[in-house]
């Protein structure tokens, strides 16, 4: 009897705390946002001597990934943005009729231009018109 006078008290307590902690059937719980969620996506087509859209808007502070998809046929491009303190210091090749992704986080806002920094036969294509902005706010 004594026993089950102290062991009573004891089974109380871990049945309310139980109750108490919302363990019960009806609840469910929320799981966090995945951190694909804050990603900026943006689908660049890039043409022979441009991109399009060649005005990008992001916001600042979050992670920005471009595709860039290529749709010629024969000249391979580039995608430049040269501003390495707000964050931005891209470079990367893209082949013919191929798509690339690019990953990067712009820390200051403002407008930053980019371009394809690749010379051609028929000149540069930066000259030609190949380039755009990437407004950060």
């Amino acid at each position: 009897m004594k026993f089950t006078a102290s062991i009573l008290p004891a089974l109380l307590i871990l049945f309310s705390a139980y109750a108490s902690s919302g363990a019960d059937a009806g609840q469910t719980q929320e799981s966090p946002p995945s951190p694909q969620a804050d990603v900026q996506k943006v689908e660049i087509v890039v043409d022979s001597y441009s991109f399009d859209p060649d005005t990008i808007k992001v916001a600042g502070g979050k992670p920005v990934e471009l595709t860039l998809r290529s749709v010629t046929s024969l000249v391979p491009h580039n995608f430049t943005i040269d501003d390495p303190a707000s964050g931005l210091n891209v470079d990367v090749d893209i082949p013919s009729g191929e798509d690339v992704t690019v990953t990067f986080t712009p820390l200051k806002t403002g407008k930053f231009p980019f371009y394809c920094g690749k010379k051609g036969l028929l000149g540069s294509h930066l000259k030609k018109g190949m380039k755009g902005t990437l407004e950060v706010m």
